[in-house]
């Protein structure tokens, strides 16, 4: 399927038309799903649009379908007025990139090329009146000439330049500058966890990694019902969004996996422990993991009160994308603990996904009945890639190398002229046909075709991820923390990663390679008796036995940021 709304849709289930009352969502807007019909609609009766994201785990857009779409008065004026149309944003990540308003819900109005003309997040009945006058009266008088095309999508190409030692020098020091020394995390104002910028610490500033760790075990944690809330609204860790999505718990149960790896510290392989049993028994549908479970007033019960109330809703759609990350996750933690129920639960995970949502190397976001996502979009392949690179790694298994490489090479086609990856095909209703370039999922991508030019020893995936590292690398001087996974994956490519090639999975060595505190390191596992060490062509004497391989580890040259 492509993005194409004759299709089906152009980024996921729906046929375009206005929904039944099986599917208004409990308020009186008469919605139509996403697709080229209801553009055609809105260019045939000349009206804008009304785009509302939302999402099955957000308590606000909840809130605004009760008070606002709700209200008998306003639903009528949208029906005159307007074609409104409903946006699932976890079954549309393409839709959500270019019209996000900042957060969920997301009301973004339209015209019926998709241009935006003004949006905001969450909207109370008396500032939706007020914003539906405002722009019926920029309609009235401008027309289509009132909406504009997100700055993101006008110049798209990203400053390029070279991947050097400076950028995760940069990194650092913005780890550091970046810190809140009385809280832990980074950033004055909300808290997010960072997952990814805690590993990136981890290997370089370890400290700062396990304060934000801590930080976020002692406030994010869910000590009853397991799992991690989303974030929190204040500098000191409160005011928390309990909402909890399948990726951001996997995120950061492969940051405690990282704490541990480096640390041992006991209390890091209890919280990643903890989020795995969240993954696979909440979270899991009996063939693999769930996107989402909602927030609410209920995980602010005592313990003894939540036993008595219905826990909120799991969205049980299966996401290519979150299971590749789930997977990814959960092998990182079997591979420094050997504990087999996570290996059990990504492998069925991964092979769920291989079988349901992949044909010749093409990824498909999700099937749910008779809805499916789009095909071909950068983050399924990214993310899947990445549960598939560590899938080889740890159970050296061929059917994973050879469906990683099938991916690979199907998203090998999303890679632009300047090097940076596309986030999916270009084509679609509203915005969808202006290419948009995602540092985070080429970083991710980056990071698993590196991993792959190794288990696969083809250098092609390599020269693939240096050109979209490269794509971005002109901006590297003015990013922050948010992105230091590019200034990780940046290191790998100029320094090369230490890699260690063992005896197959599961022998002494092998385990023992794994367990290198190195979370960046590539460990392949093959037919050999010994195991050898190596960064770029640097290689070290066969190693017979785990301690002697832990001594070729400390003679390999490290890569110094001095």
């Amino acid at each position: 399927m492509t993005d194409d709304a004759d299709a089906g849709d152009d980024d996921g289930g729906g046929n375009g038309d206005r929904s039944d009352a099986t599917t208004r969502h409990g308020t009186l807007v008469d919605w139509r799903e996403w697709g080229q019909a209801a553009f055609d609609r809105a260019e045939a009766r000349t009206e804008p649009i009304l785009l509302y994201l939302t999402a099955p785990w957000c308590v606000a857009c909840a809130e605004m379908d009760a008070a606002t779409f709700s209200e008998p008065r306003l639903a009528a004026h949208v029906g005159e007025g307007f074609v409104p149309i409903r946006v699932d944003a976890d079954r549309h990540p393409r839709v959500r990139e270019r019209y996000n308003m900042g957060g969920f819900p997301s009301t973004v109005f339209a015209t019926p090329a998709g241009e935006v003309m003004t949006g905001a997040t969450y909207l109370g009945p008396d500032g939706f009146r007020g914003i539906l006058d405002s722009v019926r009266g920029s309609w009235d008088a401008k027309g289509t000439d009132a909406g504009r095309v997100p700055r993101a999508l006008q110049d798209p190409d990203p400053p390029a330049g070279a991947v050097t030692a400076e950028i995760e020098a940069h990194m650092v020091e913005q780890v550091a500058a970046s810190f809140d020394e009385e809280f832990g995390g980074w950033g004055q104002g909300g808290k997010f966890p960072l997952p990814r910028t805690v590993e990136f610490a981890a290997k370089r500033d370890r400290d700062r990694a396990a304060r934000t760790l801590e930080a976020a075990h002692a406030h994010l944690h869910d000590t009853y019902d397991g799992g991690f809330y989303r974030y929190a609204e204040h500098r000191d860790w409160s005011g928390l969004h309990r909402e909890k999505l399948l990726d951001e718990n996997a995120a950061l149960l492969r940051a405690f996996v990282t704490g541990y790896l480096y640390t041992g510290k006991g209390t890091y392989r209890e919280a990643a422990e903890s989020a795995a049993d969240y993954l696979t028994t909440t979270l899991w549908t009996d063939e693999a993991f769930a996107g989402s479970q909602a927030g609410g007033d209920y995980y602010t019960l005592e313990p003894s009160d939540r036993e008595e109330a219905d826990p909120p809703h799991v969205d049980a759609t299966v996401f290519a994308d979150r299971n590749g990350l789930a997977a990814d996750a959960l092998l990182a933690l079997h591979a420094v603990t050997d504990a087999e129920g996570p290996r059990r639960y990504a492998e069925r995970a991964l092979d769920h996904v291989l079988d349901e949502l992949v044909e010749d190397g093409t990824v498909t976001h999700y099937r749910d009945g008779g809805a499916v996502g789009a095909t071909g979009l950068l983050v399924d392949a990214a993310r899947l890639l990445a549960g598939l690179t560590t899938a080889v790694q740890v159970t050296g298994e061929r059917r994973y190398l050879e469906a990683a490489r099938e991916v690979a090479d199907g998203t090998l086609d999303l890679q632009a002229s300047d090097g940076a990856f596309l986030d999916g095909p270009t084509v679609g209703p509203g915005l969808l046909d202006r290419p948009l370039r995602p540092l985070d999922t080429n970083v991710e991508l980056a990071d698993a075709l590196i991993d792959l030019a190794y288990l696969a020893d083809e250098h092609r995936y390599r020269e693939a991820a240096g050109e979209a590292l490269s794509a971005f690398a002109g901006a590297a001087d003015r990013m922050g923390v948010e992105v230091a996974a590019y200034a990780a994956a940046c290191a790998r490519h100029h320094y090369d990663p230490l890699v260690v090639e063992t005896p197959p999975a599961g022998s002494d060595l092998h385990r023992a390679a794994l367990r290198v505190a190195d979370h960046e390191k590539v460990v392949v596992p093959g037919d050999r008796e010994t195991a050898v060490v190596r960064r770029g062509t640097e290689r070290s004497a066969p190693a017979a036995d785990p301690e002697a391989l832990t001594a070729r580890v400390g003679e390999t040259d490290q890569p110094s940021l001095e």
